[in-house]
């Protein structure tokens, strides 16, 4: 069965299908600290740092977090999708960076050298590699020494009350991106390459009082983007019951977490 962890070419062309899963989690998410601000908080980066974000997306993150960060970072982003790189790019041009370059490039055989960066950002990406521990490495690789790699995932529990939803697919009832590559493997893979991992789990919910918003977030990935009209049927009266059972208002527990490793000097 597809998943939001397949056909990725499809998927990250450009940002618009991901735009609708974003939007569950900038609409609704109940949180203290953001998730963007809260994880750049703990980005263990100084002015001036070379910073690899591998997997860069549309640079939502360091748009939302540029006045936040250390001055005159020189950032590279990075994406196996060339449409993702130019609109990182065109996105972060303008905003108070040291200097901002973009690259196509897999995770997994990145075109930089040794010792190439002071910290390396890879923000819920790893699970749609292959063999996650490879791009785990090659991060590592261009690391200096005492570098450090920021990697987010979710956890097992994520999204639980979403993906329930998700078996009018034939899909499990679970968050695909923790099922390839969650909590577990992220502490284990981390540990194994570097030694060292810390775990921090962003503290937050999700309060969901539009309905629409699920159906487009549950339609915007394999196999609900090609369903037939009576799957989407089926789906549109399973959201409607899960709002109803709780009156009008989808209350959805959030598992995601930062970890950190450091590359030993």
């Amino acid at each position: 069965m597809s998943s939001i962890t397949e056909d990725n070419a499809d998927q990250y062309g450009d940002s618009r299908k991901l735009a609708a899963r974003a939007r569950l989690h900038s609409q609704y998410t109940i949180a203290e600290t953001a998730w963007f601000p809260w994880v750049a908080a703990q980005l263990p980066v100084k002015p001036g740092d070379r910073i690899l974000d591998i997997g860069c997306g549309p640079a939502w993150f360091w748009a939302a977090t540029a006045g936040l960060l250390p001055e005159n970072l020189d950032l590279t982003l990075a994406d196996l999708s060339p449409g993702m790189v130019d609109e990182a790019v065109a996105r972060c041009s303008a905003l108070p960076f040291g200097s901002v370059r973009g690259r196509q490039a897999d995770a997994a055989a990145l075109p930089f050298e040794d010792g190439a960066f002071d910290a390396v950002v890879a923000m819920h990406m790893l699970y749609h590699l292959p063999d996650p521990d490879a791009g785990i490495a090659d991060m590592s690789r261009v690391l200096r020494p005492g570098g450090s790699l920021a990697v987010t995932t979710n956890g097992a529990g994520n999204m639980g009350e979403i993906y329930a939803l998700t078996t009018i697919f034939g899909s499990a009832p679970s968050d695909p991106a923790a099922e390839a590559f969650g909590y577990d493997t992220a502490e284990q893979s981390m540990r194994s390459q570097f030694g060292n991992v810390s775990m921090s789990q962003h503290p937050a919910k999700l309060r969901i009082t539009e309905p629409e918003d699920v159906f487009l977030a549950l339609t915007s990935y394999p196999p609900g983007d090609s369903a037939g009209e009576l799957e989407l049927t089926k789906l549109r009266q399973a959201i409607a019951d899960a709002f109803r059972q709780s009156d009008g208002v989808l209350e959805v527990r959030k598992e995601t977490a930062l970890f950190l490793s450091r590359k030993t000097a």
